[in-house]
């Protein structure tokens, strides 16, 4: 089997072709390029294309890649709301997905984010490299025994549920499908219940029509005063404009997004000063209890030679013809 791989960095092309030495029948070939209809014909002569959630996998790169006879679309991520089902099945182009790659390494960014805000590691940072050991502006608050409100406890909400209850905190969530093995030590409440009652509230729940957009300015106004809020799972589940106006409101003691809605790799990258200045994640950044990362929750040693394991054995599996539990249907 040829795979194309698109949107290609260093640590990708490193993790898979050491993984694939365990799978001789395979050939990739690195692209720099994101797939996109502009992009999508370089996979003429391939069997597969393999993208990232950044990727462009709509109606018009479905129609070109099947003219290229292309039949699988290997996902390197869980997240998979860039692709349109519908154009697939129609020209019974089958996608795979990689549903759980680390969730602990996820989870562990977003409490690193919310220590890091709580306590502004960012900021003491900055003042002691400028020879200033002066506590203020420094203060926090114990997580110990206050209230963490999880919301999507699938996987990875599941292990921040657990970090959670290991710092001593009580843990509400809120999820359509209550995790059974969550049941000793993590309540489930309504929606409502968690903002209002939360101290620290995380986001671990998919991108979908019913979630997007779910912290917008009136779920905002539910929250704590003084609430920090986490976001490492998709941008688009936080309405920029107005969580920019629950800082200014005064509603947040901090901000951690690894996350944003101009989801990309890097919402910096290949952007004009000028597209940089007026963006709403630069707008983010101007605020002193905000912290954002590059989208690096995935980012271990683990998580990438799992992402390689799977996406390989789902190339394998379509080779064989079984079914998986990673196929988008």
């Amino acid at each position: 089997m040829k795979i194309l791989f698109y949107d290609t960095k260093s640590y990708d092309q490193k993790s898979f072709e050491t993984t694939r030495n365990a799978y001789p029948e395979i050939e990739i070939e690195y692209l720099k390029s994101d797939l996109e209809p502009r992009t999508a014909a370089l996979a003429d002569g391939f069997d597969a294309v393999c993208a990232f959630v950044s990727s462009d996998v709509g109606t018009q790169t479905l129609e070109i890649l099947h003219t290229k006879g292309v039949k699988l679309i290997l996902l390197r991520s869980a997240g998979y709301n860039n692709v349109d089902m519908d154009t697939a099945h129609k020209y019974d182009i089958r996608v795979m997905r990689v549903p759980g790659y680390s969730p602990e390494a996820v989870a562990e960014h977003a409490m690193a984010l919310a220590l890091a805000c709580n306590r502004r590691l960012y900021k003491a940072y900055n003042k002691v490299r400028e020879n200033d050991f002066s506590l203020s502006g420094l203060m926090g608050f114990n997580l110990y025994q206050k209230t963490a409100g999880i919301i999507g406890t699938g996987k990875i909400g599941a292990a921040m549920c657990r970090i959670c209850h290991g710092f001593g905190m009580k843990v509400i969530a809120y999820d359509v499908y209550e995790n059974e093995s969550l049941k000793d030590f993590v309540e489930y409440v309504s929606l409502e219940k968690v903002l209002a009652e939360s101290d620290l509230i995380s986001l671990h729940c998919p991108l979908m029509d019913s979630t997007y957009h779910m912290i917008q300015l009136d779920t905002i106004k539910q929250m704590k005063d003084g609430v920090i809020l986490i976001n490492t799972s998709r941008g688009a589940l936080v309405k920029t404009e107005d969580l920019i106006e629950g800082i200014r409101m005064h509603k947040f003691a901090g901000v951690g997004l690894d996350v944003y809605e101009e989801e990309t790799d890097n919402v910096f990258e290949d952007r004009s000063d000028e597209i940089l200045e007026h963006s709403t994640t630069a707008r983010l950044l101007s605020f002193p209890n905000v912290m954002i990362t590059s989208h690096q929750g995935f980012f271990t040693r683990e998580a990438l030679q799992a992402i390689a394991e799977t996406t390989l054995q789902n190339a394998m599996d379509y080779m064989s013809g079984k079914k998986s539990p990673n196929d988008v249907d």
